[in-house]
């Protein structure tokens, strides 16, 4: 029997059948094999169906045999009362049972806050699944500033959550941006800040793509600089090489536009910290274009030049790969000349 076996009782709750891959193992030992959080272990052991076995309720501490296999009930859904339902037009680029995901136009928020209660993210997925008849609880995986435009996950269930959750806390889902930066990155060759590595691409080694005859000339780097938050702010991040949590963004030039000045650049994230990409690259001399709190020059873009472009990772259920990417949107047209 396939390891993960789906049976829908209704739209509100699912139930998971798993096998036995070890058998003198618990219950308990099992689901944590499977992705399962401990609190949710905990909410679903208090449900009178939650564990079954033959369709008799068993505890977490039963040992499983080899032809056993375990029903497992998730909690039912219930509707997120704190965001409000409103119709919206989402671009929904994949969606089954365990998880959606969507490009996020840039200036939206992704949560309800203070002067944006009805128009944020979470508020359209609540009226998309309203309209549908089903409750709705905001599970974010991937979070974006709201000037930060491009791929967002949402999980559907408190399983693929948790699992997702942990994908991310294990680098198994692989974010990579676009962005436009002051400059040619080219200068960081010669001229580097601390914890700043640049490299120029050789031609054997070029992964960047074709650009225009002005936009030759392509180098890669990592940026190793821990982020801390600036002190009497609230919001504004630093790099602090004393207080600072560990950062790490590679990035690879893919051209150099000499009519913008600008670098268009593509940046992979293996740690996720606020504003890291942003921060990272004031950091090295090269900030983003139109970005409010750290480079506020909006002759080129009303908002920080950057775009959440391709997400890579296995479905947290079926485990199959999946892979996502969404064009630059309207205000950044001018990467349009590299082959992206």
């Amino acid at each position: 029997m396939n390891i993960y076996e789906r049976i829908f009782h209704d739209m509100n709750r699912r139930t998971f059948l798993f096998s036995c891959t070890k058998p003198g193992q618990t219950v308990e030992e099992l689901l944590l094999e499977k992705g399962f959080s401990r609190r949710l272990i905990i909410r679903v052991k208090l449900l009178p169906d939650g564990l079954c076995i033959n369709g008799e309720k068993v505890y977490i501490t039963h040992l499983l045999t080899e032809d056993e296999v375990l029903e497992v009930t998730l909690p039912e859904e219930t509707a997120d009362s704190s965001v409000v339902p409103v119709p919206m037009d989402l671009d929904i680029l994949f969606e089954d049972e365990d998880l959606m995901v969507i490009n996020k136009a840039p200036g939206v928020s992704i949560h309800p806050s203070q002067g944006h209660f009805s128009d944020s993210l979470a508020n359209g997925v609540a009226g998309y699944f309203a309209e549908k008849g089903e409750p709705f609880t905001c599970r974010i995986v991937n979070r974006l500033d709201r000037d930060t435009s491009g791929l967002l996950i949402f999980a559907k269930n408190s399983l693929s959550s948790c699992i997702l959750s942990e994908m991310i806390r294990n680098r198994e889902i692989h974010r990579i941006y676009l962005a436009g930066c002051h400059g040619n990155i080219a200068d960081l060759v010669t001229c580097a800040p601390k914890g700043v590595t640049v490299s120029p691409l050789s031609s054997t080694s070029h992964t960047g793509s074709d650009c225009s005859d002005s936009a030759k000339a392509n180098f890669f780097g990592t940026i190793v600089a821990p982020i801390a938050r600036v002190c009497d702010s609230v919001i504004e991040r630093e790099v602090n090489f004393e207080r600072g949590e560990s950062a790490i963004t590679h990035f690879e030039q893919l051209a150099y536009l000499p009519e913008l000045d600008l670098s268009v650049v593509k940046l992979q994230l293996e740690t996720g910290r606020t504003h890291q990409i942003r921060v990272h690259m004031k950091y090295a001399g090269h900030p983003l274009p139109g970005d409010f709190l750290y480079n506020p020059d909006f002759r080129l873009i009303g908002r920080q030049c950057l775009h959440s472009w391709k997400l890579t990772f296995d479905h947290p259920i079926t485990k199959k790969p999946l892979s996502f990417t969404t064009a630059v949107p309207a205000d950044m047209q001018f990467m349009e000349r590299c082959n992206l």
